[in-house]
């Protein structure tokens, strides 16, 4: 604040009564002070008590010209300094200091890209420094625009991704891709599943030539396989607890026959699907889950333990008839799998059955009548085959229930014929 305020516009002069920090000859005294003298600060001091008035036609003036400056591109003139007030006229240099009336009212804008400025000097003359000129507007930058990511190459040179669409897509499965186009829920399961279920039902016939043993190791991966692949086909995944209790019903069926020989077959396969249907019922109403999930589960589960169960029927079967069964189950999945029209592809696959019967019963004692237990078995293995295409099934049903239903589905018609022919 300057001193003019204090002293009513006139300079105060601390040397005015003759008693100043002087000697008689003029040079200033060491350590001494009169003490009617203050000491005061003599620079440039802002002047608090003046405002300038600004109006809002002024401040949308100066919006205007700065955006019609973003807009050509170009950095305009600075400002010319209003005109003095009258009643202030004598504040001019400290008006000038405070800048245009935008410098109090302006909206923030983006940062503008570093540019080059102009170093400007600062004269001082007797104490006051020049007022600084009003600050420019920068250019406004210009919107940046992402560069486009290319696309990672697949191994033919197109995109190793896309969006999932119903045709044409290998992200998506036939399942998905089938429901998605409305086509029929029923899916083959193919040349592969056909295949590894001929493979497993040769080595049932093998292991049936070679003597109950023999039997039993084909007999419980197909019982595990029977396990897995139901729970799978109905939807419920992972169901560990569900798909562990079902094999071991099959694996108490195979330890119950055993035990009390082949002539009890029946009893013993009956006697264990009995005990696991209780067991089963126990275990569900002790679960907490809702009761449309609880029964759904229980369903599953016997349904799953059942077939488990009923294909130790190859164990408890005649080994001739096992051997013409198995042979023939082989034949009639790979000639369904054969790309054939579907009328074809069942006669074709209801001959192949006969016929391999017939061969399997010259190789054994059941003669001729092996056509009728081969037939038999081919027409069951054909059921257990469309049951296992059923509902748009994954592939992981293909390669579980796909495999193991149609031996497992045969093993009942192995069991009756081979009792009535042999």
């Amino acid at each position: 604040m300057s001193n003019d305020q204090y002293y009513g516009g006139q300079q105060y002069d601390p040397y005015a009564n003759g008693t100043g920090n002087t000697n008689a000859n003029g040079q200033p005294n060491q350590g001494q002070q009169s003490p009617d003298v203050t000491q005061t600060w003599e620079g440039q001091t802002w002047d608090t008590t003046y405002q300038p008035a600004v109006s809002y036609e002024q401040v949308r003036a100066d919006r205007a010209q700065a955006q019609q400056a973003a807009q050509q591109g170009y950095q305009p003139q600075p400002q010319q300094p209003q005109q003095p007030y009258e009643p202030y006229a004598s504040n001019q240099a400290s008006y000038e200091s405070y800048g245009t009336p935008a410098a109090y009212y302006t909206e923030p804008q983006p940062q503008p890209q570093p540019q080059p400025q102009q170093e400007q000097g600062h004269a001082q003359a007797h104490g006051h420094a020049q007022a600084a000129p009003a600050p420019a507007y920068a250019q406004a930058p210009a919107p940046v625009e992402p560069e486009p990511v290319p696309a990672p190459a697949g191994e033919a040179g197109g995109p190793a991704w896309s969006s999932p669409t119903t045709s044409g897509n290998t992200r998506i499965t036939d399942a998905q891709r089938a429901r998605a186009e409305g086509r029929s829920p029923v899916i083959e399961p193919g040349i592969q599943p056909a295949a590894l279920t001929a493979v497993l039902g040769l080595l049932i016939a093998a292991g049936a030539a070679l003597g109950t043993y023999g039997l039993l190791l084909p007999l419980v991966l197909l019982q595990g396989l029977t396990a897995a692949g139901w729970f799978r086909l109905n939807g419920m995944w992972p169901a560990r607890q569900g798909i562990a209790l079902a094999f071991a019903g099959g694996l108490a069926a195979d330890a119950a026959l055993l035990a009390t020989g082949r002539e009890h077959a029946a009893a013993a396969i009956l006697g264990t699907l009995g005990v696991w249907v209780l067991l089963c019922l126990v275990l569900q109403l002790r679960s907490h889950a809702e009761p449309d999930e609880r029964m759904y589960g229980l369903m599953a589960t016997v349904a799953s333990a059942a077939l488990t169960v009923v294909a130790t029927g190859l164990l408890g079967a005649e080994p001739d008839a096992v051997v013409v069964g198995g042979i023939a189950v082989a034949a009639a999945v790979v000639a369904r799998a054969l790309p054939l029209p579907g009328p074809v592809s069942l006669l074709a696959a209801l001959l192949a059955s006969a016929g391999a019967g017939i061969a399997a019963g010259g190789l054994t004692d059941l003669g001729t009548s092996g056509a009728l237990l081969g037939l038999g078995a081919g027409v069951c293995a054909l059921i257990g085959l469309r049951v296992a295409s059923y509902d748009y099934p994954s592939r992981f049903v293909h390669m579980t229930a796909g495999v193991a239903l149609p031996l497992t589905a045969a093993a009942p018609a192995v069991y009756l014929l081979g009792r009535a022919l042999v």
